[in-house]
């Protein structure tokens, strides 16, 4: 493991938001979702897709909070922009969500 220092860490901008909209995205090899997400008054309405098919319909999705990086810069997945980066923890069946443990307000800063 690699050890970092506390303004490594502070540069990385993780914030709570919620899934408001979702929807299947064929047209690229990888089974995944379209994910649009509330991140509140600060930064809005942003976009990103996930691989998350395997373990997650859309119906569990639709208004989850999840932790999200959002200071990475956009990337281009097929014809779909993606604005940001969910965390995740890879298991043997899948990929499983980070979240949190109580409802809290779209775009709080992981501390």
């Amino acid at each position: 493991m690699k050890t970092i220092s506390f303004e490594d860490f502070e540069s990385v901008d993780i914030r709570v938001g919620t899934i408001t909209k979702i929807e299947d995205f064929p047209e690229i090899k990888n089974p995944s979702y379209k994910i649009w997400v509330d991140f509140g008054e600060e930064l809005g309405i942003k976009k990103t897709s996930a691989q998350i098919t395997k373990l997650y319909t859309k119906e569990e999705l639709i208004w989850k909070q999840i932790l999200w990086v959002v200071n990475f810069p956009p990337k281009q997945i097929g014809k779909f922009m993606s604005e940001f980066l969910l965390t995740w923890f890879a298991m043997d069946d899948g990929i499983v969500l980070g979240g949190t443990e109580r409802r809290v307000k779209n775009g709080l800063k992981l501390l």
